[in-house]
């Protein structure tokens, strides 16, 4: 065999990278066996029905199955027994004290131990604290089975892309070759691959996500410095922007970040850190500015709506955590509605992506459903139909006229036609009204 070349690959996991990266590496001509303990999700999968919102996503998992080279197994144990490498893609909640919950990943380790092909390779690809590749390897007890960590940096609504055109490809291991040998299953990608130890690999994953975290706390806390001395945020992160070390991607502001990976992360390595005997202050303030972010949002409304939130209705447009998925995991809008409900206002909402119930909120069938009757409209998700409204229905629907657009997506300009008062985060009012709105550069978009 050709290392690298056409592999039997096993992926035990069928999440939202799990099929991933099942579906990624078919793609590039292994043949890959993706186990699930989810009999009913194996069943709708090896149908072709892929029930995650990601672009692309059905298409790869259609091609896999017609060529063959992509199988999905109910059973762990029968991928695991033939395969050169197996990828662990297994959920590692945060527990009750904010650390990385590593069972199920521990669970699925043991339960191959005794089926490991010998001189196989077994890859973590969930996101897990620094250590627990060589916890693994302890678990094994298998010498001639190599540990590999293999973080993945995938980001929903651009999963597939981000899979099959990776910045760069990181492969931890503390055994002789086996980093070059998982290293090899991605050839046909080119992408710089950076090789560590194994506890390097594991952490870097929560270093880059957590850091993430700091810079767009950071661009959050400059927005509403904005709004007080008089200056934009969009001209600010302009300026930002052009400086090479710093970028001009993750600098918009926004209700603060979300998501099933950036709140889990930043905690989860805290607690990490402090089992280290590390503080890491400067994560910690992100955090806490992070959830102040999310406050400020309903201060604003509170502010807008006469002081009190009493009695009112308040209609969220947007409900997942960002545009282009269906997740609402940690999604701020939800933070944003469990304060509006605290300070008694009534919430409605409306997300093109979310059908089902969503708590503390009651999920209207369209936008203009949503806020008929709303004292206060707060835009939390960018999703590209809000600006397509008709902000003059939307003003004959509403009860009042206050539209607070958190991610300063919508035109100042139409809404003020419409006889909305539009409020921005971190935009000079001024400024705004003198340009007929402001729409979002390219550079900005990229953020």
């Amino acid at each position: 065999m050709v290392i690298g070349q056409g592999q039997r690959l096993a992926v035990v996991g069928a999440g939202y990278v799990g099929l991933t990266t099942a579906a990624s590496l078919a793609s590039l001509g292994h043949r890959v066996r993706c186990a699930d303990r989810d009999a009913t999700l194996i069943g709708r999968l090896q149908q072709g029905q892929v029930d995650i919102l990601e672009p692309g996503l059905d298409t790869l998992v259609a091609e896999g199955l017609a060529s063959g080279r992509l199988r999905f197994d109910a059973a762990a144990r029968d991928a695991v027994a033939d395969a050169d490498v197996v990828f662990l893609c297994l959920p590692t909640p945060a527990g009750p004290d904010g650390s990385a919950d590593v069972t199920a990943v521990m669970a699925a380790a043991a339960q191959a131990a005794r089926v490991l092909p010998a001189g196989c390779a077994m890859v973590i690809k969930s996101t897990v604290p620094p250590g627990t590749a060589a916890r693994i390897a302890a678990l094994l007890g298998r010498p001639d089975v190599a540990v590999v960590s293999n973080p993945e940096f995938l980001r929903e609504g651009t999963a597939v892309a981000d899979t099959l055109h990776p910045d760069r490809i990181v492969v931890g291991s503390d055994a002789d070759g086996a980093a070059q040998r998982v290293a090899a299953l991605y050839a046909k990608l080119a992408s710089p691959v950076v090789i560590t130890s194994t506890a390097s690999a594991e952490l870097a994953k929560y270093a880059a996500n957590c850091f993430l975290a700091v810079k767009l706390a950071y661009l959050n806390e400059i927005a509403g410095l904005c709004e007080r001395t008089g200056a934009d945020i969009g001209e600010v992160a302009e300026v930002l922007g052009y400086d090479p070390r710093i970028g001009a991607s993750y600098l918009r502001p926004g209700p603060g970040w979300g998501g099933p990976c950036l709140p889990k992360d930043t905690r989860a390595l805290l607690h990490a850190a402090a089992g280290a005997g590390s503080e890491l202050g400067v994560l910690r303030a992100a955090l806490a500015a992070n959830q102040r972010q999310q406050r400020d949002v309903v201060d604003k409304a509170r502010l807008a709506l006469g002081g009190s939130l009493a009695g009112t209705r308040v209609a969220l447009l947007g409900l997942t955590f960002k545009c282009g998925t269906a997740d609402v995991r940690d999604s701020p809008a939800i933070a944003v509605a469990a304060l509006l409900a605290a300070g008694q206002a009534q919430v409605t909402g409306y997300d093109p992506a979310v059908r089902a119930g969503v708590a503390g909120i009651v999920v209207a069938a369209d936008p203009y459903q949503a806020v008929t009757g709303a004292d206060a409209v707060i835009v939390v998700t960018d999703w590209p139909q809000f600006r397509a409204l008709d902000w003059m229905r939307v003003c004959g629907l509403m009860a009042g006229r206050t539209v607070i657009d958190t991610r300063n997506h919508l035109d100042p300009a139409a809404l003020g036609r419409a006889g909305l008062c539009w409020h921005g985060t971190g935009r000079n009012r001024l400024k705004t009204s003198e340009r007929g709105g402001i729409v979002p550069s390219a550079r900005e978009a990229g953020g």
